[in-house]
């Protein structure tokens, strides 16, 4: 067995436990936390060429064998986003180092342990191992969440951990379902019992199934399930909310691990369970979230909406259900998760300029070095909008040109509205913030050139996503027929590659 597949968990998980000993040495904290989320970087980068091959790789635990034991499972598409949280948490812990992780004990810690539940979420091949790892992931957002415990943090995590204990709850009855009719929490194994299930439970194996995708869909949150979302990630911190960008794509990563896996081609009357569900929620999603953007009264709300209309547009691609709509999602997806990361670092640098306003749209002084943020939100906005040359451009573009017949013509309607709908709102944010300001800068305030460095490195990936855009669509489209090869994981239970 190789055993760097378990490296993205152990590194994080007992470097979060050595940090809780550090809470009153903040710099032994932060020398940790850096090289322990930096590391992650080559780990992840060796994995994803180890995937590349095309070979399925297994790490049982314990060396107990599946469908028996506990495995990590790594394919083309858990490494892609493994890499792609390991360079969204470096910039988020870099930013957080600038001061923001000093507002209260353990952040380190807390932001370690979130690593150890976002990585272990896209490894595991057993379900209920997802689900500990869900809650490792979410009991660390919630400390997260808190974090400098302002009062609008502390009521929006009260909302934001009521939800997530019902989803928990629902999760552990969606398992004990499929454990009590299948014997097997095994993902693979899991895809072998749908596939031979009859009569009555067949039935019980939908209705678990369309439980967990209940589940899952609040992780990710799309329509009727985001409402928590907004105001969660508009009052964390900005470092926090920067690495909540990639904590939607868990739910989003579990639905595919679940829509082409265990309900895939190979699953008969099962196949494309929830698929027609999926599509009008993903459509409503866009567009609302859209909407609510155009809403926001600052720029925290209006990136948080963003991110909702980015998860609105992956869960359309995956209920298209085909391989080329779903590579072009999940190059979309790495894009939508660095530039909306990005620019909540950048909200942090613009509201740590505007005093008590913070980032209202509202009038107010001009900010520091108002050029080159103007310049950097512009890039950003033009690219979670989608308009050309940006990376967002081409993610809805091979979208759109994925879809075919009826479904074609409601989705390019849908985001091209959403699209003009959430240009206008950025075009308004913009002049609220950078053109009409009512008073010179403040000579009290100095622009932190660091923190905008670290904000500008996430948005300038977007274009570097567009100058690899043939390798990188390239892999996506890969790795989404890989995942639709369900003969290729069904074969691990009979020896596969270790």
């Amino acid at each position: 067995m190789n055993h760097w597949l378990i490296a993205p968990v152990l590194l994080p998980l007992f470097v979060g436990a050595l940090l809780v000993c550090f809470g009153s040495q903040p710099r032994l904290a932060r020398g940790f936390s850096l090289l322990s989320t930096v590391a992650l970087l080559p780990i992840a980068i060796y994995l994803l060429g180890l995937a590349a091959t095309g070979e399925i790789h297994t790490y049982a635990l314990g060396n107990w064998q599946s469908p028996f034991g506990i495995v990590l499972l790594l394919d083309r598409l858990s490494a892609l986003m493994l890499l792609t949280t390991a360079v969204l948490a470096i910039f988020a812990v870099l930013y957080a180092l600038r001061g923001e992780d000093q507002q209260g004990l353990y952040f380190h810690a807390l932001f370690q342990f979130q690593l150890a539940g976002i990585n272990g979420a896209f490894l595991t091949g057993d379900l209920f191992t997802l689900f500990v790892f869900f809650e490792i992931l979410l009991i660390a957002s919630y400390g997260l969440l808190l974090h400098g415990r302002t009062q609008a943090r502390v009521k929006a995590a009260m909302h934001y951990i009521l939800l997530n204990l019902v989803g928990s709850a629902f999760f552990l009855i969606a398992a004990g379902i499929f454990y009590g009719i299948a014997g097997t929490l095994n993902m693979v194994d899991l895809a072998r019992a749908v596939s031979q299930a009859q009569g009555d439970q067949r039935l019980l194996l939908h209705a678990a199934g369309l439980l967990l995708f209940l589940v899952f869909g609040l992780k990710a949150a799309f329509l009727p399930l985001y409402f928590w979302l907004p105001k969660s990630y508009a009052s964390a911190a900005a470092s926090v909310a920067a690495l909540f960008a990639i904590m939607t794509k868990v739910g989003l990563y579990a639905i595919i691990r679940f829509s082409v896996l265990v309900f895939g081609s190979l699953a008969g009357e099962s196949a494309g369970l929830g698929l027609s569900w999926f599509w009008p929620l993903a459509l409503l999603t866009i567009f609302l979230g859209a909407l609510g953007a155009f809403a926001a009264t600052n720029l925290a709300s209006m990136v948080a909406y963003f991110i909702l209309v980015s998860v609105g547009t992956i869960l359309a691609g995956i209920a298209l259900g085909t391989p080329q709509a779903l590579g072009a999602t999940l190059y979309y997806l790495v894009h939508s998760t660095w530039v909306s990361g990005g620019l909540f670092l950048l909200v942090g640098v613009i509201a740590s300029q505007r005093g008590k306003l913070v980032d209202q749209l509202t009038r107010g002084p001009a900010l520091n070095r108002h050029s080159l943020i103007g310049v950097l939100f512009f890039a950003g906005a033009i690219s979670i909008a989608g308009l050309p040359p940006l990376s967002g451009f081409f993610g809805k573009i091979m979208l759109l040109f994925s879809a075919t017949g009826w479904q074609a013509g409601l989705l390019w309607g849908v985001i091209l509205s959403a699209g003009l709908i959430g240009v206008v709102a950025l075009s308004r944010a913009g002049s609220q913030v950078f053109w009409r300001s009512n008073a010179p800068a403040r000579e009290d305030i100095h622009l932190d050139t660091a923190s905008l460095v670290i904000a500008s490195g996430l948005i300038v990936l977007s274009p570097v996503l567009v100058v690899f855009a043939e390798p990188v669509s390239q892999f996506t489209q890969a790795t989404a027929n890989q995942l639709f090869d369900v003969i290729a994981y069904l074969s691990l239970l009979n020896g596969g590659v270790n």
